[in-house]
């Protein structure tokens, strides 16, 4: 199956800051995502290893540690450019010593694992005793990736996991709320819209996408004020934050 479209690259905030906030702005998968990483990686010292980091766009955020990225040598496939920053592996075991770092960080990366359970052991491995982990996954979020989007995680099935592998102190947060869902939908399907897969569907895409324009608006104001309000269910969240400690 093709993609209509990848998700694009996030760059670190100090590349662009007005465009950065405006993506916020758009996109509350990664406003999400930030409001629950920043208040903890600003304060974070030591050795941190950013796992799946991309285009280690957190790196600037957390400006008191000594930071490492890690990525998969495929990363191109998932629209990354090579970063000096990033050592590329194999995604198998981590090229580095164990108890080495202090805190591991792994950003809406999980998903994309064959072997999330393996993937774990080897965070736990490089993490000192006491270390702490701290990750993001997607909940509602469309296939994206191909064909390298394995798996959607609920807070039940994280806390199992990270327990099997041996941490402890889990804490599941759910990111966002049904009504940021369904602004975020709404946007992925009018970004189709307006640009079909075949020039000849627009004769029907581009008047509809005219019509859900205004909603997208409408429905991105109404996320912001009830992620701001703390409203709306977060039964269906748009992704889940998670810290744990190694035991």
């Amino acid at each position: 199956m093709a993609e209509a479209f990848q998700p694009i690259a996030v760059r670190p905030p100090t590349d662009n800051r007005p465009l950065f906030a405006l993506r916020c702005a758009l996109d509350l998968q990664l406003l999400t995502i930030v409001r629950f990483l920043r208040p903890v990686i600003g304060a974070w010292r030591g050795r941190v290893l950013d796992v799946g980091a991309g285009e280690a766009p957190w790196c600037d955020l957390m400006p008191h540690a000594e930071y490492f990225g890690v990525d998969v040598q495929s990363a191109g496939e998932f629209g990354m450019t090579r970063n000096p920053r990033i050592t590329y592996y194999d995604g198998r075991m981590l090229p580095f010593p164990d108890a080495h770092f202090d805190h591991v960080l792994m950003v809406e990366v999980l998903e994309h694992v064959p072997d999330p359970a393996a993937l774990l052991l080897e965070l736990k491995r490089v993490l000192r005793s006491g270390g702490s982990l701290l990750m993001t996954v997607p909940w509602s979020a469309r296939l994206h990736h191909l064909p390298h989007d394995y798996t959607r995680f609920t807070r039940y099935r994280l806390r199992d996991m990270l327990a099997q592998a041996g941490f402890s102190d889990v804490a599941v947060e759910e990111r966002g709320n049904d009504v940021a869902v369904i602004a975020n939908k709404l946007l992925v399907l009018t970004m189709r819209l307006v640009r079909p897969a075949r020039m000849l569907d627009a004769v029907w895409s581009w008047p509809l996408a005219a019509l859900t324009v205004p909603l997208v608006a409408a429905f991105i104001v109404a996320a912001h004020t009830a992620l701001w309000l703390g409203t709306g269910s977060r039964d269906d969240p748009l992704g889940y934050g998670v810290v744990a400690v190694k035991r």
